[in-house]
């Protein structure tokens, strides 16, 4: 069976009652999950949905995130997920570009998915603790798990370019199952007796692949905290036995202020993977020093469903270093003429293997430009040491990583030229010590308008997710530009003024 769906149905065969997904004291096995997604698989195809449609999931991490992602895939279609954070214009990109014409979403963002649903046409179903649950029971359940092909598209991660239109990264039913099956078996070694924490955005694919997919692949349990709070994950891993804690930079330096309580026992958790950005490595060996813990780093991105290097357990741990390839996959380094960079030097990263995208869903030309020879290039740029381990230096691509989430400047930048004061834009990232990096702006006005640096914060926050929004705005006379007028980001210097809240007038 080629369908990722078939992870939970072997599961749920083999160990039936053991726990899959706990959330609080909200508890399913993995009988009660495989026959939940059974019904939900049952329900969209009795409003029409079939193979090779897709169906968008917009939630955090509850349980009715994994019950509805794998009843869509369980029917043959394919899921959209989406970072319920969003505003109803960008679901509504999403919706249009993807053609789902089904959304199923929490009652908690029902307002601005619904919104974004009417404008473009398509189906709002709120998963309601009461209404849908009634529905989901009383839907007969859909035994069979319909057949896929290797190649077929399992899920479409939405991810923004330089270009600041979010582009689908196709990923397969075999990119998935492929890479979830090697998380589990050769770097994190789980079984059914261990526990992960889920923590990690479900909708993004570091969760979805490496917390989800892989604790379902191993028989295991994803106990799930919908919005991470270093003091309730403590919580957690004491009360449920965490065992595998995985997460982004931010939540290890959270953790480490956070007061541990008197008698939480955390002598199960043997294991910590970090990936989303750099861990600083002060703060990789603190938290070893304080909880008693290794911690590998990895590296990935959607297009590799994500993860393609990884700090292998069964080898030397090198800090800093986002490791070796994984089984399956292949990594090189490339000049700008796509010629070899060999050990020492410095050169993007291309990675090829059987975890890489089959595209960008409708851009044939983003595919092209991204896929070339069967190597994708990330847009990173790394070095390689004399044992083969790879550590990235630097990012190729106009990325901000806050708080291991992506931000594009380009995406904030269109957001700014709409608003009416605004001249030019350019959008950076700044570090930061808590988040990484910080989102800055730096606009100059259109003559004879005034506006204060709040008013344009307001305005790009009412329109975009909020972790995307410029925390620092300033003004500027002109921004520095080379000799063909492309804006020189590399120039600009952000200092936060005195007053966030100072006006500006345009000369």
């Amino acid at each position: 069976m080629n369908n990722l769906a078939a992870l939970l149905a072997d599961s749920a065969w083999s160990g039936g009652d053991r726990v899959a997904i706990r959330q609080d004291d909200i508890v399913l096995t993995y009988a009660e999950l495989n026959d939940s997604s059974s019904r939900v698989a049952a329900l969209l195809r009795a409003r029409g949905v079939q193979a090779g449609d897709r169906v968008a999931l917009v939630m955090p991490n509850v349980t009715h995130f994994p019950i509805v992602y794998y009843g869509i895939l369980r029917v043959g279609a394919v899921v959209v997920p989406m970072n319920p954070l969003l505003r109803a214009r960008e679901i509504a990109y999403t919706l249009r570009d993807s053609g789902a014409r089904i959304v199923l979403t929490s009652p908690l963002f029902e307002d601005e998915v619904a919104t974004a649903a009417a404008e473009v046409g398509a189906t709002c179903l709120v998963t309601d603790p009461t209404a849908f649950d009634a529905l989901v029971r009383a839907t007969e359940p859909m035994p069979a798990i319909v057949e896929r092909a290797d190649d077929d598209t399992a899920v479409i991660l939405y991810t923004s370019g330089t270009t600041g239109t979010p582009k689908g990264a196709q990923l397969t039913h075999h990119n998935l199952m492929s890479n979830a099956a090697t998380v589990a078996e050769t770097l994190l070694h789980v079984g059914p007796d261990d526990v992960l924490f889920g923590g990690l955005p479900l909708f993004h694919a570091f969760g979805q692949t490496c917390a989800l997919n892989t604790a379902v692949a191993a028989g295991a349990t994803l106990t799930l905290l919908p919005r991470f709070d270093p003091a309730k994950a403590l919580e957690i891993m004491y009360r449920d036995g965490v065992t595998v804690f995985l997460g982004v930079p931010t939540m290890y330096t959270s953790l480490l202020h956070a007061e541990i309580a008197v008698g939480y026992d955390l002598s199960r958790l043997h294991l910590a993977v970090s990936g989303g950005a750099s861990l600083p490595v002060e703060v990789l060996h603190a938290f070893e020093c304080r909880f008693g813990v290794t911690v590998l780093e990895g590296y990935g991105l959607s297009e590799t469903s994500p993860v393609a290097a990884f700090n292998p357990p069964d080898r030397a741990r090198k800090a800093g270093s986002i490791g070796v390839p994984i089984r399956g996959v292949e990594l090189k380094l490339v000049a700008d003429d796509d010629s070899p960079v060999g050990p020492g030097g410095v050169g993007e990263l291309a990675i090829r293997g059987e975890n890489v995208m089959k595209g960008y869903w409708n851009r044939p030309e983003a595919t092209v430009e991204a896929i070339r020879d069967g190597w994708f290039h990330s847009g990173d740029l790394a070095r390689v040491d004399e044992d083969g381990y790879y550590f990235i230096v630097d990012r190729k691509k106009d990325l901000i990583i806050r708080g291991g989430y992506n931000v594009y400047p380009r995406e904030i930048e269109e957001v700014l030229y709409e608003h009416p004061a605004v001249a030019e834009a350019a959008v950076v990232g700044v570090p930061h010590e808590i988040h990484g990096e910080e989102v800055a702006a730096v606009v100059t006005l259109r003559p004879g308008m005034k506006t204060t640096a709040d008013q344009v914060r307001d305005y790009v926050k009412q329109r975009v997710a909020a972790y995307k929004y410029p925390r620092i705005v300033t003004f500027a006379d002109a921004l520095p530009k080379g000799a063909t007028g492309k804006i020189l980001k590399r120039e600009i210097v952000v200092s936060q003024p005195a007053s966030g809240n100072g006006t500006r007038t345009s000369p």
